[in-house]
């Protein structure tokens, strides 16, 4: 009889609709990339959808700012690229909020030339420096203040390597995850390359960035979508990408596969996501003490005045809760 009842229980359940999943879309902030595959990694592997959420990610590009998008109510979450854009909401009063940070290591590098004189971080002050109009307004600023560099070195750097390239006495920006390979593939040669987070530089990077209004009204929203992207990064990293990668490549045709191998290669080399306080608190992870030590480097060098209340840009609610860990271990 109990089993007769059990049976025709479950087929009841089996009659029910499924219960609707949550609408979310979610702005990177560039096109499609390695870089981004832990939320693609998400969706792909059906993790979004296991925490009730049906999740649209829309790719970035030259002409889209994600979090412009997420102000004007547009998209639910956006990916923020470092903390300064954070802390430039805070100065324009635009009621955005950091919620989680995947990248424990914001991955903005210099290149040199090696055998030229620029093989140490310390002989990059002397150098012609290829820099974009968004890194000049703020980590050269903090560069000059904490290293000596100087802005009569200054070179615009439109996002071609071709003057870099040409000129074997200068350096360029770039990111750890993708300038070298574009170097070694054009340019024929591997470039020294420095590591900001190294010398000091201790921002975070590739945020989770929501409304005030959403986390006051709908937290297990954002409690969600955020344990969901960690675990999404964590397989990503250590399990079965080839989905994910998939998806990267159908947002991007651009992308390939030498550039997605060497994308993860490093993130996995220098702990990008999965190192520091994320090793205890979990991946996500952010903490007052290291907010406050970037905060001040960044106040000392001029970027941010030095009484904003940059505490209102961020909150560690959603994080540090050791998300998926024992299935890491």
């Amino acid at each position: 009889m109990f089993l007769r009842l059990l049976a025709a229980f479950f087929a009841l359940l089996s009659t029910l609709p499924a219960a609707a999943l949550d609408k979310v879309t979610f702005a990177t902030n560039w096109r499609a990339q390695s870089e981004h595959g832990g939320f693609y990694q998400a969706l792909a592997d059906g993790t979004y959808a296991r925490y009730g959420l049906d999740v649209t990610i829309q790719q970035g590009g030259p002409q889209i700012n994600a979090r412009l998008l997420l102000a004007a109510g547009r998209v639910d979450f956006a990916m923020g690229a470092n903390t300064i854009q954070m802390f430039e909401s805070v100065q324009q009063n635009v009621p955005l909020v950091t919620v989680a940070s995947m990248f424990q290591i914001d991955p903005v590098i210099f290149m040199s030339h090696p055998g030229q004189g620029l093989d140490r971080f310390e002989d990059l002050p002397k150098a012609t420096a290829f820099i974009a109009g968004d890194m000049r307004a703020s980590v050269w600023q903090w560069l000059k203040d904490a290293y000596g560099f100087r802005d009569e070195k200054v070179k615009p750097y439109g996002f071609n390597s071709a003057p870099f390239i040409a000129d074997k006495k200068s350096i360029q920006q770039g990111l750890l995850t993708s300038e070298p390979y574009a170097i070694e593939t054009q340019g024929g040669f591997r470039p020294n390359v420095f590591l900001l987070a190294d010398v000091g530089y201790d921002g975070y990077s590739t945020t989770i960035e929501t409304r005030a209004d959403t986390i006051e009204k709908k937290p297990d929203l954002v409690q969600r979508f955020v344990d969901a992207s960690i675990i999404g990064w964590q397989n990503y990293l250590n399990g079965d990408n080839a989905s994910a990668n998939a998806a990267i490549k159908r947002d991007n045709p651009e992308m390939t596969d030498g550039q997605i191998a060497f994308s993860l290669q490093k993130m996995k080399e220098r702990g990008v996501v999965d190192s520091g306080d994320a090793q205890t608190l979990g991946v996500g992870a952010m903490t007052h003490a290291r907010m406050k030590s970037f905060f001040e480097k960044m106040a000392k060098a001029g970027v941010v005045p030095a009484d904003l209340d940059y505490k209102k840009g961020y909150t560690l609610r959603f994080i540090g809760k050791k998300v998926g860990m024992e299935a890491k271990r």
